[in-house]
């Protein structure tokens, strides 16, 4: 008997394939560039480019699947991470849709949320950037205004400050710990800005660890 395709067999098998042909169109672009102008570069030359960045993006890239994954569910992970920005935008937008739809992460609902603003948060975007794109010339001198700066400057914070709110009153005792490490260590060591990517599994084992000494101490 044909065993009956469910939902999730259905999302990561469309989900796969579409993994699979972004993989395939980012790597076509260099590829063809180098055969029209015959022009390719030298293995040592990619090596020492790799070296460089390819350990902190894969070392990212694997830590955002087992952080993300749970949050935004099957279809969303898909979607979010073949068209990126996931910390900036999709995870933001699917936590806030979720919140207010007043469903949980990883629920069933949470699964159909998260997948649906996802899908929409790219749509949106793909369309603001390609308005942004034909009005460049005439948006340009706005958006390097001395006046407007400071808050597109502030734009990211602004974001997850308001998401943080919502989730930190809701859950003060365990986003503490986090929060205060974060807080110092980011001060100490301002350098490791630009590392936020690799340190956000640390904040979570924190939170994680600070649970469950609360919950032995029946603190939750």
């Amino acid at each position: 008997m044909k065993k009956e395709r469910t939902y999730f067999d259905s999302v990561h098998f469309t989900g796969r394939i579409w993994m699979l042909s972004a993989v395939t169109l980012m790597l076509m672009v260099p590829a063809a560039i180098c055969v029209y102008y015959n022009a390719w570069p030298e293995i040592t030359g990619v090596l020492k480019g790799l070296l460089g960045v390819a350990p902190i993006f894969w070392t990212v890239g694997v830590i955002e699947v087992f952080t993300y994954t749970p949050m935004l569910g099957a279809g969303g992970s898909y979607v979010g991470f073949v068209t990126g920005n996931l910390s900036n935008l999709k995870v933001p937008c699917a936590l806030n849709a979720m919140e207010n739809a007043k469903v949980e992460p990883g629920s069933e609902e949470g699964e159909i949320i998260s997948t649906i603003s996802i899908c929409i948060s790219s749509i949106v975007t793909m369309v603001v950037i390609s308005l942004g794109v034909l009005l460049l010339g005439y948006l340009q001198p706005i958006l390097q205004s001395p006046v407007l700066q400071p808050a597109f400057d502030n734009i990211l914070p602004a974001l997850f400050g308001g998401l943080a709110v919502v989730y930190v009153s809701k859950n003060w005792k365990i986003a503490l710990a986090p929060l205060i490490f974060m807080l110092v260590l980011f001060i100490s060591v301002p350098s490791l800005a630009s590392s936020v990517g690799v340190l956000v599994p640390v904040g979570a084992l924190i939170a994680i660890g600070v649970s469950r000494i609360l919950y032995k101490k029946n603190l939750l």
